[in-house]
């Protein structure tokens, strides 16, 4: 057998390394006084930062973010001076960040006038950062700057929507640190107005030729509706207004104990005292006489608003702001009460 043939002979040997030192031991032994400065620079400049920079930034944030959504505002017991106001709402949040939020009062403002004059404050309860929470307020609330609260129910009034901002600072306290950091609460709110009462209309109308006011104080009855687009309930009280036809002044139309919930059943008892020679000088007149059948565009604007005795300017004055018109029949209320049907003015 030549020596190609023999069979390969695999040998290993087992040597014994010196062992190796693991971990830090001998360098932190030595450098151990670059470890205590970077403990202490953490403890003294990076924990503050986080304390007093990031942590309020945080929460400032996460508080930016966060959705507030008012779903009503009922105002009642309607003074001159104050009212009873109470507001449910609604906060969203991610619920990331554990943390409540001191109780503050808002200040309310219309966020499209740049004075941003407070119409009213809104005690806020403590709140959390759960992801979804319900905030209902009722309070006292005096009417501090009454200009202010007059163009609120104004533009309530005469708006399709508008704007309102609630701001307040308050402080959040974070789960695990003991330390109360400043915050502002600030949210800017869409609330549908009420478009001027738009849609009102007037049925169950009776009339009479009466013209002793002692006898008959009013001589023009019926029902109104009257649609709240809003998500506001006022308690507004007893109601007058100027009646005009055609750009004259006619007479007076009342609503006694006037409360406007949203939605379209806002059903009232209305009366009228107006003068009739215009009203039969008008259905005289075509179109009043032919196509329109006796129906007249009458126009109504507040004149007057008490409400337990006591005169409310911010809501006659918000009233008298604007005219409303109502297409009234009178034409088919004086065939159904009296009988009685204008015929066309001959000068026509």
């Amino acid at each position: 057998m030549s020596i190609e043939d023999k069979p390969a002979v695999l040998q290993a040997e087992n040597v014994k390394e010196k062992p190796r030192r693991r971990g830090c031991a001998g360098h932190c032994l030595k450098f151990w006084w670059v470890y205590l400065i970077a403990l202490l620079v953490i403890i003294v400049i990076v924990v503050p930062i986080i304390l007093l920079v990031a942590v309020p930034k945080l929460a400032q944030s996460k508080l930016d973010e966060a959705e507030l959504t008012v779903d009503s505002i009922v105002m009642t017991n309607s003074q001159s001076n104050n009212f009873t106001m109470a507001i449910n709402s609604t906060i969203r949040s991610d619920g990331k960040v554990h943390a409540k939020i001191e109780p503050f009062t808002g200040k309310m403002y219309i966020e499209d006038i740049p004075s941003h004059h407070p119409f009213a404050f809104i005690n806020f309860p403590e709140t959390t950062s759960d992801a979804f929470q319900v905030v209902n307020v009722s309070q006292f609330t005096p009417i501090d700057d009454r200009e202010a609260f007059t163009t609120f129910n104004t533009w309530l009034l005469q708006n399709d929507t508008f704007d309102v901002t609630i701001e307040g600072d308050t402080f959040v306290r974070v789960k695990g640190i003991a330390r109360r950091y400043p915050v502002t609460f600030k949210k800017t709110v869409t609330l549908p107005g009420l478009r001027n009462f738009e849609g009102t209309t007037v049925f169950d109308t009776s009339i009479s030729l009466e013209t002793n006011r002692t006898k008959v104080p009013n001589n023009f009855l019926g029902k109104t509706r009257i649609p709240n687009r809003s998500i506001v309930t006022f308690e507004i009280g007893n109601t007058t207004f100027y009646n005009y036809l055609l750009g004259q002044d006619i007479g007076e139309v009342f609503i006694d104990n006037l409360i406007l919930k949203p939605g379209n059943d806002n059903v009232f008892d209305m009366r009228a005292t107006i003068e009739q020679g215009p009203i039969v000088t008008a259905l005289g007149k075509k179109p009043y006489c032919d196509e329109t059948k006796g129906v007249l565009p009458v126009q109504l604007r507040g004149k007057n608003v008490t409400n337990n005795g006591q005169y409310l300017s911010y809501f006659a004055d918000a009233l008298a702001s604007a005219n409303q018109t109502i297409e009234l029949d009178v034409g088919g209320t004086l065939k159904k009460s009296l009988n009685i049907t204008i015929p066309c003015s001959k000068d026509q």
